[in-house]
């Protein structure tokens, strides 16, 4: 349902603005035009790079990330691995807007489990011309489950990982009087704007005045004057 909102969403804004479902941005022609492409997480990184890697252990995931030219460091966990490889090798890659679903359990600490697919989580993003632009979950609401997650990433910061979260010890008390199912997402205004417009620089769209160059803005009012 989250899926089809966010198509039928950017879909209309395209056509609200451009009379038309097709976008110029850069040399790019982007056409938001549902249905969009569907990939998991693991059948992207084998569409881009033809590794398989749903099934490697952690050396073997180290290895080919190495193999494919993915700047690596020994202490990196599985979830990162996964993160680096499709962020160098998939991500630039997709144009059209395209859905990736289907996240490695080890990537999402706070996304419930796949219903269907063992160790996998329901979680999708959109990727458009080379970047992210909405990131969306089924929020995990078991305690005991979400209190492993974090240990889980303890671990990972004590292997070094700057990015793994601590154990948040009134998230999970909160959680344990009670969480009713729920699911957000988060879409990247400014990215959709640069999309949208054509925008080179995110400086271009941003609707605070404030968070702008001043020297830039100084630059546009005595060309103004």
């Amino acid at each position: 349902w989250m899926m089809d909102l966010i198509e039928d969403m950017v879909e209309n804004i395209a056509l609200d603005l451009h009379a038309k479902t097709e976008v110029q941005v850069g040399e790019n022609i982007i056409d938001f035009k549902k249905p969009w492409k569907k990939y998991s997480m693991y059948e992207s990184i084998l569409h881009f790079t033809g590794f398989d890697i749903s099934k490697m252990d952690d050396a073997e995931l180290l290895k080919t990330a190495k193999d494919l030219g993915v700047e690596v460091q020994k202490n990196m966990g599985r979830a990162k691995l996964i993160d680096e490889i499709f962020g160098k090798k998939c991500e630039p890659n997709i144009i059209q807007p395209t859905f990736i679903t289907d996240y490695p359990i080890e990537m999402s600490p706070l996304a419930k489990k796949h219903r269907k697919h063992d160790g996998l989580v329901e979680r999708f993003e959109v990727i458009c011309n080379g970047k992210e632009i909405c990131n969306a979950f089924s929020e995990l609401n078991d305690p005991i489950d979400q209190r492993e997650r974090f240990k889980a990433q303890l671990e990972l910061v004590k292997n070094g990982d700057d990015e793994a979260m601590l154990l948040d010890e009134d998230f999970l008390n909160a959680i344990e009087y009670g969480m009713p199912p729920t699911a957000g997402v988060g879409i990247g205004i400014d990215r959709l704007c640069m999309i949208m417009t054509n925008s080179h620089s995110i400086q271009d769209v941003l609707f605070f005045p404030q968070m702008k160059d001043k020297n830039d803005q100084l630059k546009k009012g005595l060309k103004r004057d």
